[in-house]
């Protein structure tokens, strides 16, 4: 995978062609997995340890075998690329697609292989409009050398994938609410089970995986688990791309062994912070993970690790808070955000999170109460897994329950001062 991400790109930034993208290795994974039988890719990713990049963590062969195979499967089958990269603090799959559009689009071909699908969708967002027209170029050079369409690569596989921009919804990202707008309705969330493996698209077996899970697949398949596993510093397989925002000296995004630690990735990646500036604690993995703090510095970034540092990895693009910033108005900022987009399915979400943000309005503002911590406590609980139909209100709440417990003198400052200190 660190081959084509960091030779995929010519000078100027513009993405290779398909013939280019060959002549660096491309389609070579393809071509190996179509003379495998797809149970023998899905044993394959298996093998590797791959786990889902979106943000779960799902281990990607697994959730594959359950999607029911042979000549007596329900068809057509679909595959959907996750790429409704709406999530504050995340914009690693932004530059897959802008980059190496064709890196996705093989890695789409060898998992609808495994699975036995007929069609692809690229599920993305709407706002992504260099992405949208390099995959759209992409996709055209891909159907002109068979390497989609009917009998790919002369093997009888036939695929069918599209583009598809998103109407721009954050519970677009959820998975059962992309399948739900890809048949043209509200993208509410569904109840489950059933699960998508087995009535998902349309009612068909489905399988919904995110951009940057599809562009290891075929690097997998063509060098090999081993290998795969071979590229972690952790029990998880593989590499990762890793990011930082914020007040840091260089914000962006590194492909390295998963399992690096939050302090290499900050200090060493990202610069450590501005001059002038002290680090106070970050949300790991995108808008919707828990804080921490210094003493989780040497935490590795894997699934497993950081879960144990009592948040989530989620999508490994850390967003960074120093010591000039309010954390209270930094959390209001974001349970905004997630009040305004939520679907309006359950009441933990639609009423808990507008009321959540009304009170850190309030504390911004010097209007709070000593009660009011109480309250956004409960929200916390209220919105708390297993009270909602899926997860966008309990990760909306990770961040400001975490607040609370790490920067509640700054939540108490607010309500003594009657005013945001840091205005």
């Amino acid at each position: 995978m660190e081959k084509v991400l960091t030779k995929d790109l010519q000078p100027g930034g513009m993405p290779l062609d398909l013939k280019g993208y060959e002549k660096a290795g491309g389609y070579q994974g393809l071509r190996k997995a179509l003379k495998m039988t797809p149970k023998e890719v899905v044993e394959v990713i298996k093998n590797s340890g791959l786990r889902g990049r979106g943000g779960a963590g799902f281990p990607t062969g697994m959730k594959w075998s359950f999607v029911p195979t042979g000549k007596d499967a329900p068809h057509p089958k679909y595959l959907c690329a996750n790429a409704d990269e709406m999530e504050p603090g995340t914009f690693k799959d932004r530059l897959l697609m802008e980059s190496t559009p064709h890196q996705l689009i093989e890695g789409m071909i060898v998992a609808a292989y495994a699975i036995e699908a007929d069609v692809a969708y690229i599920f993305l967002r709407g706002e992504y409009i260099v992405a949208a027209e390099r995959l759209r170029k992409a996709l055209a050079e891909a159907y002109e050398n068979n390497c989609l369409g009917k009998n790919i690569l002369g093997s009888g596989y036939n695929l069918d994938m599209h583009l598809h921009l998103s109407g721009g919804r954050y519970m677009c990202g959820e998975e059962t609410g992309l399948l739900n707008a890809l048949e043209g309705k509200r993208a509410n969330p569904r109840t489950k089970p059933p699960f998508p493996q087995t009535s998902g698209l349309f009612g068909k077996p489905t399988i919904v995986q995110n951009v940057e899970t599809l562009c290891n697949i075929h690097h997998i398949v063509n060098n090999g688990p081993d290998w795969f596993k071979g590229l972690s510093k952790s029990d998880d397989g593989g590499t990762k791309i890793y990011g930082a925002s914020g007040k840091v000296k260089r914000p962006g995004l590194w492909e390295l062994p998963m399992g690096t630690t939050i302090r290499e990735i900050l200090e060493e990646h990202a610069g450590g912070m501005k001059e002038g500036l002290k680090f106070r604690g970050l949300l790991p993995g995108g808008a919707s993970t828990d804080f921490l703090v210094e003493e989780h510095l040497d935490v590795k970034m894997d699934f497993n690790e950081v879960q144990k540092a009592g948040s989530r990895m989620g999508t490994g693009t850390m967003v960074v808070l120093d010591d000039r910033t309010c954390p209270v108005g930094m959390v209001h900022n974001l349970e905004h955000f997630f009040a305004q987009e939520s679907c309006g399915w359950c009441t933990p979400c639609w009423s808990g999170l507008s009321w959540a943000e009304k009170m850190l309005k309030g504390l911004e503002e010097g209007q709070g109460q000593e009660s009011d911590l109480d309250r956004l406590a409960f929200v916390c609980r209220f919105a708390a897994p297993g009270n909602t139909f899926c997860a966008l209100a309990p990760g909306a709440v990770e961040p400001l329950q975490s607040a609370l417990k790490y920067f509640r003198e700054d939540f108490e400052r607010h309500v003594r001062e009657k005013r945001c200190p840091w205005r």
